[in-house]
C-alpha cells in the first residue's frame, strides 16, 4: 500500500479532478463514490495511510444527495438491558410490514430516526441533559401523529403512556470517545454523479481537510436536527443502532476546516 503525507494526498485529489467524469469501479454498488476513489488512491475502505500520530479516514459523499452518512453504530446503555430488542421493540414496536410474507406472522418492527429538534411522528426524540452529560431517548404521547392512534392504544396497554423508564441514554464519555476515535481527522470529498444508461459516472470536485473534532460541535448538530439516531429493529434481528449525518454538515464537527477545492 503507498504511504501518503498530506501534501502527496491533496495533489493526488487534484489529480483525479482534473481526470473529469470517473466511471464507478464497483458496478451494483451504492458505495460507489468511496469505493471508486479508494482504488483510484490504492488503499484500501476508507483509512489512510498518512505516516502522523493521529488517525486520517476518508469520507465521501454524493452531492445533492438527501440520503444520510453513517457515522458510527452504538447501542445506548443500559447495554446489559439490551435495551432496543427488549424494551423499545417489545413496548413501542409495530406490526412488521413482512409479517406473514418474508417473516413470520408475528414478527414486530421498531424503526425509527429520530433526533433533538422535534419529535418523530410516534413521539420519540433524543435530548441533551448536559448537567448529567447525557444525551437521552425520549418519548411524548401527546406528539403521537393520529394517523398511529391505534398502535398508541397498544402502547397504553402494554408500557403506559408516560415517559420511559428508565430511558436509554449515551454518556457523554462514551459518545466523546467513539466519536473522536471514528472521526479524529478525515479527508472530506465530495462527487457529483451522472448517468449514462446503466453505467455510473463521478467528478470529484469537493475536497475539505477536517482536523480535531469537536464533541461540542457534535451536541450542537444533534440539537440543530442534523445528527439522527437511527433505530432499526425487528423480532428477528437488531439492525443496530446508528448515528448519522445530513448531508454538507460534516465540517461543522470539527474545529480546522481547510477547503482544498
Amino acid at each position: 500500500m503507498k504511504l501518503y503525507t498530506k501534501e502527496l494526498l491533496i495533489e493526488e485529489f487534484r489529480k483525479i479532478a482534473d481526470r473529469g467524469w470517473i466511471e464507478n469501479a464497483r458496478k451494483g454498488n451504492s458505495g460507489g463514490v468511496g469505493n471508486t476513489l479508494e482504488d483510484l488512491l490504492g488503499i484500501e475502505e476508507n483509512n489512510l495511510p498518512i505516516p502522523n500520530a493521529s488517525e486520517w479516514e476518508l469520507k465521501t459523499q454524493r452531492l445533492g444527495t438527501s440520503s444520510l452518512t453513517t457515522l458510527f453504530h452504538i447501542e445506548p446503555s443500559p447495554r446489559a438491558v439490551k435495551f432496543v430488542p427488549q424494551v423499545l421493540l417489545c413496548n413501542y414496536g409495530w406490526a412488521h410490514s413482512g409479517a406473514g410474507k418474508r417473516h413470520p406472522v408475528g414478527e414486530m418492527s421498531f424503526r425509527q430516526t429520530i433526533h433533538g429538534k422535534s419529535p418523530s411522528d410516534r413521539g420519540f426524540m433524543v435530548k441533551i441533559d448536559k448537567a448529567n452529560r447525557k444525551i437521552l431517548v425520549s418519548f411524548d404521547h401527546t406528539c403521537v401523529a393520529d394517523t398511529h392512534s391505534n398502535w398508541l392504544g397498544e402502547v397504553e396497554r402494554r408500557a403506559g403512556l408516560k415517559e420511559l423508564e428508565p430511558q436509554p441514554y449515551w454518556g457523554f464519555d462514551d459518545l466523546a470517545n467513539k466519536a473522536g476515535t471514528k472521526l479524529l481527522n478525515c479527508f472530506y470529498v465530495q462527487a457529483e454523479v451522472k448517468r449514462e444508461e446503466d453505467r455510473e459516472f463521478y467528478r470529484y470536485c469537493k475536497v475539505m481537510m477536517l482536523q480535531k473534532f469537536s464533541f461540542d460541535g457534535f451536541l450542537n448538530e444533534i440539537e440543530g436536527g442534523n445528527i439522527l439516531v437511527d433505530f432499526d429493529a425487528r423480532t428477528g434481528h437488531n439492525h443496530g443502532t446508528k448515528f448519522r449525518l445530513r448531508q454538507n454538515c460534516f465540517p461543522n464537527l470539527y474545529e480546522k476546516v481547510t477547503k482544498i477545492m
